[in-house]
């Protein structure tokens, strides 16, 4: 009797350069962004306002420190926006104020995500003490509330646009490292990742090589949705008055617009659009994330069961049951 054959898995050496980009980690994340019609939609008003604040000197009608009008005007056809209360244009002040809240929340965020992924991997690939360690300064942030502390720490250090970028960047990576800690702990039990270990890698190697291309679509899909944070953050920061007064921003245009008298005057085109621009950034990140999470983690759609979804599988009629039945019985 000839001994069974046992079948491979093809390595990586026999993938050609095609099926290598298609298997990245992320090409992985562009497929599941075009799969998704929500992350889709997210991405291109994502996209759409960062094209926005990097043309604004291009797009923008009017500088932004030139009056070019009587205070509180409202909108017209030479001011989409109106004025502010210093009769600058509304819509150049927002062109601008984009371009910074983005500026700070894609900083603060590669910032948050590079500290959380960096705990998060090391805390569930090693165990131990190592892993009570990191998650016990982990626990210890993540139930300090973060605003204050922010506020707190950003009038320490001074209201700049660095400091803010920093401290909303160094006290935000909590969330990051305990989901990419719960994955790297299930990978590392996976075959491959024993394998390797048995035929001497390193734990860098490991890290670098298996672990973290699994990890990057999670990675992406949290780095997304710190994005939202960091900009309603720092609107939240310069609401309060701790915003860089020599930078315009989406929350400093509100901050001033409160504090000058628009609400008195009538003049809510200085504070709804500002207001309303946060929000499609905090929707548009949260579409991309979410439906990055719900492609690469399928269970998530288990906890929302929706009746159009769900459907009951017709019992066929008594004749095809009775014709099924004696067929079983004639061929038994």
């Amino acid at each position: 009797m000839a001994a069974p054959q046992i079948r491979e898995l093809p390595s990586a050496e026999g993938l050609t350069s095609e099926d290598a980009a298609a298997s990245s980690p992320m090409a992985k994340v562009w497929r599941a962004m075009w799969g998704n019609k929500t992350a889709f939609v997210g991405l291109v008003v994502l996209v759409v306002l960062i094209v926005l604040s990097v043309f604004a000197p291009l797009i923008a009608p009017y500088p932004i420190n030139q009056q070019v009008g009587q205070p509180f005007t409202p909108p017209s056809v030479h001011h989409l926006l109106g004025l502010d209360d210093a009769g600058y244009d509304v819509f150049s002040l927002l062109l601008y104020g984009l371009r910074i809240s983005l500026l700070v929340g894609f900083s603060a965020t590669i910032i948050a995500s590079a500290l959380g992924t960096l705990i998060g991997i090391i805390a569930g690939y090693r165990g131990g003490i190592i892993d009570n360690l990191l998650m016990r300064l982990t626990d210890y942030f993540l139930v300090i509330p973060l605003l204050p502390l922010m506020i707190v720490v950003a009038d320490l250090w001074g209201a700049t646009l660095f400091h803010i970028i920093a401290v909303i960047g160094l006290l935000s990576w909590t969330m990051t490292a305990i989901v990419i800690r719960a994955q790297v702990r299930s990978l590392r039990e996976y075959m491959f990742i024993r394998r390797a270990r048995a035929t001497g890698a390193s734990h860098t190697r490991i890290i670098i090589q298996h672990i973290l291309p699994q990890v990057m679509p999670l990675v992406v899909a949290n780095t997304v949705l710190n994005i939202s944070y960091a900009v309603f953050t720092e609107t939240a920061l310069a609401f309060l008055g701790i915003g860089d007064p020599s930078q315009v921003s989406l929350g400093t245009m509100i901050e001033f617009g409160f504090q000058r008298g628009a609400i008195t005057d009538g003049a809510w085109w200085a504070i709804v659009p500002p207001g309303l621009l946060v929000t499609v950034i905090v929707l548009a990140c949260s579409l991309i994330g979410r439906g990055i999470e719900t492609t690469f983690n399928p269970r998530l759609n288990l906890a929302h069961l929706s009746m159009r979804r769900a459907r009951l599988i017709p019992r066929p009629p008594a004749s095809q049951n009775s014709r099924a039945g004696g067929a079983n019985g004639t061929s038994a």
